[in-house]
């Protein structure tokens, strides 16, 4: 039986892995759209690459895993849908 410190932390454990679990589908639509995409930071964040020279933009899981947030999380596509958020991406890394 665990307590509660040790279920606190494997339900993050849990929450964190589900989170790298959706940014590795994303970082895979992205790969099948030819966006070059590198998960980050113990797979906390995914690091989507400009064609053109430029900043890369910042992927994060959010809104409690609903949600593939970037730019600031003023841009943001539900997780249920990584084909989608990867297609949005990429028309955003090509302005």
């Amino acid at each position: 039986m665990m307590n509660s410190i040790m279920q606190a932390a494997m339900n993050g454990f849990l929450q964190n892995q589900r989170e790298s679990d959706m940014l590795v589908r994303l970082r895979d639509q992205l790969t099948h759209l030819g966006v070059n995409a590198e998960l980050r930071d113990d797979n906390t964040a995914l690091v989507v690459y400009k064609r053109e020279p430029g900043l890369p933009v910042w992927v994060f899981v959010g809104f409690g895993g609903a949600y593939y947030s970037w730019q600031s999380a003023e841009q943001r596509h539900p997780t249920r849908d990584p084909e989608g958020a990867a297609k949005l991406l990429s028309e955003y890394i090509a302005r």
